[in-house]
């Protein structure tokens, strides 16, 4: 029997992840089990944030101390319940997910968390909820449909406070922003857009980060 990391198609990359995952904050049982059906019963389980990207997440609230949060692609709410663990008691977060036939699922695991009273979950266009809800946010967490995300950046950035936070994912979209094979591909397009529009955007200050598939942090700057 093949040892740990000596498996066929056992990758470096696959290693160095175990690794990591072996020295940070573990998952809760519960984050572990909704990975789990994630990836049983949903299709695109890949979208899920995972262990690693998760705790980063949670640290990143507990830095920024946000006390209203806005995500945007809710998915299985793995992502969802580790930005509500951060939070300060005050703290709520905002979810929205435009797939209906995800509302069950999701509801599920919200219902089992400690943390479920600061969770509100709206199903619909976040173009459309967001506005409706007339909040203004210290934190967006950005994860829905890429063709989308230049949108969202014009949209919301109205709905984010001076000094906030924007977490965008998948901004390296597996490379292919790099890859001129991917040039007419609508989703590596859009997110390419997005890029470009942060980059030369005066009221933001950017940090890109190659965790997973691109995890970009977005501060807009105080009197922008």
């Amino acid at each position: 029997m093949a040892t740990s990391g000596q498996g066929i198609g056992y990758t470096g990359e696959q290693r160095l992840e175990e690794y990591i995952s072996a020295h940070i904050a573990p998952e809760s049982t519960l984050l572990r089990d909704i990975y789990r059906e994630t990836n049983l019963r949903l299709l695109n389980p890949r979208m899920a944030s995972g262990h690693i990207q998760g705790r980063l997440l949670k640290m990143l609230v507990t830095m920024i101390r946000p006390q209203t949060v806005l995500e945007v692609g809710t998915y299985s709410g793995y992502a969802t319940l580790c930005l509500a663990e951060g939070l300060t008691a005050q703290g709520m977060v905002h979810t929205v997910e435009i797939d209906d036939e995800l509302e069950d699922f999701i509801r599920k695991g919200l219902e089992k968390s400690p943390f479920r009273e600061k969770i509100e979950l709206h199903i619909g266009d976040a173009l459309k909820v967001v506005p409706e809800l007339g909040l203004t946010y210290d934190l967006i967490f950005l994860d829905g449909e890429k063709t989308q995300y230049p949108q969202y950046y014009s949209s919301f950035m109205e709905w984010l406070r001076p000094g906030g936070y924007m977490i965008a994912d998948n901004t390296l979209w597996d490379g292919h922003v790099v890859d001129s094979n991917y040039d007419k591909d609508p989703q590596t397009a859009s997110v390419k857009r997005f890029n470009d529009m942060v980059a030369a955007d005066e009221r933001v200050e950017v940090a890109m980060i190659p965790i997973r598939d691109g995890l970009t942090i977005i501060r807009k700057i105080d009197g922008k």
